[in-house]
C-alpha cells in the first residue's frame, strides 16, 4: 500500500480542510471568538469584515450556477463514450464510490449512490459483451478502526444484476484512486481496460491508470452537471439561491480539483 495509516489519515484531514464548509466554519469561529472578546473599534471592523466575507462565500459556494460551472469544467474532460459492437476490452474496471457501515439502526452495510450506479454501469457493459470479466476496485476507506470492504458489497450487487461470479475479480486493498490503479495493475498486468466511474472522477482516475501503463478507455457513468461551463440557456434566479445540494456539489468539485493538484505535485500525474 502506498500510504501508511498515519499518512492516510493525514491525507483525509487535509481534504476536509479544503472543503468549502470547513472554510465557513473557520470564519464563523473567528467571528465568534472576536464577538466574545471585549469589543473595540478595530475588533468591530474585523467582525464586520469577516461577517461580510462569510456571507459572500456562502452565496458563492452554495448556489447551483457555481457548482454546475465547476463540475461542468471537470466533466467536460470526460466526454460520453459508447463502445462499437466490434470493440472489446480485456476487462471492465469499476471503481468504488463509498459505503455506509451497518450500525444499531442500519441492518447491513449499504453502498453509496455512486457505488450503486457505477456497479450498474459495469454490469450493463458486461451484459453488452464488451469484456469477458469485470474487476471491482475498492477496499476499506475508513480512517479509524475497520470498516466494510466496498468491492465485496459491489460484487454482491453485480451478481444480483446478472454478472456471473466467475467473471468478477475483486480488488479490496485500495483506499485512494492512486491505489486503485496500482492494485489493478498488480491483478491485470498490461491489459486494455474500460474504466467505469462517475464523470467528475474520470479525469483524475484515467490519468492515474495511464501512468500505471494501462491502455485506458473511459466510460463516464452519470454526469452531475447538466450543461457545459458558460451555457446560461436555462439559468434562473433559483440557481442563485443558496442550497445544501449546491454546497454538496461544490464540495465534490473542489475535492476533485484539489485531488488533481495534489497528485500533480506528488508526481503521480
Amino acid at each position: 500500500m502506498e500510504l501508511s495509516p498515519f499518512l492516510y489519515g493525514l491525507y483525509k484531514v487535509a481534504k476536509f480542510a479544503l472543503y468549502p464548509l470547513s472554510w465557513l466554519v473557520v470564519l464563523l469561529s473567528l467571528i465568534t471568538v472576536l464577538a466574545l472578546a471585549p469589543l473595540s473599534l478595530r475588533r468591530l471592523r474585523w467582525i464586520r469584515g469577516l461577517a461580510v466575507l462569510t456571507l459572500l462565500l456562502t452565496l458563492l459556494f452554495a448556489n447551483h450556477w457555481v457548482a454546475g460551472t465547476l463540475l461542468g469544467f471537470i466533466e467536460a474532460q470526460a466526454p460520453p463514450f459508447e463502445p462499437a459492437p466490434s470493440q472489446h476490452f480485456d476487462a471492465i474496471v469499476v471503481l468504488s464510490g463509498g459505503i455506509y457501515a451497518k450500525g444499531t439502526l442500519r441492518p447491513s452495510d449499504q453502498l453509496s449512490y455512486y457505488s450503486i450506479v457505477r456497479t450498474i454501469c459495469g454490469a450493463d457493459l458486461y451484459a453488452r459483451g464488451v469484456a469477458p470479466k469485470v474487476l471491482i476496485s475498492g477496499g476499506d476507506a475508513t480512517i479509524f478502526g475497520r470498516g466494510p470492504l466496498e468491492a465485496h458489497e459491489m460484487k454482491r450487487l453485480a451478481v444480483r444484476l446478472g454478472v456471473p461470479e466467475a467473471a468478477i475479480l475483486v480488488e479490496d486493498r485500495s483506499r485512494t484512486t492512486y491505489e486503485n490503479a496500482v492494485e489493478t495493475k498488480r491483478l491485470l498486468g498490461d491489459a486494455s481496460i474500460l474504466l467505469t466511474t462517475s464523470a467528475f472522477h474520470i479525469p483524475r482516475a484515467q490519468a492515474l491508470f495511464r501512468r500505471q501503463g494501462f491502455a485506458v478507455t473511459a466510460y463516464p457513468c452519470t454526469y452531475t452537471a447538466k450543461h457545459r461551463p458558460g451555457d446560461l440557456s436555462e439559468l434562473t434566479i433559483f440557481d442563485l439561491i443558496p442550497s445544501a445540494d449546491a454546497l454538496h456539489a461544490t464540495t465534490h468539485a473542489v475535492s476533485e480539483l484539489a485531488g488533481i493538484l495534489v497528485y500533480r505535485l506528488a508526481g503521480k500525474l
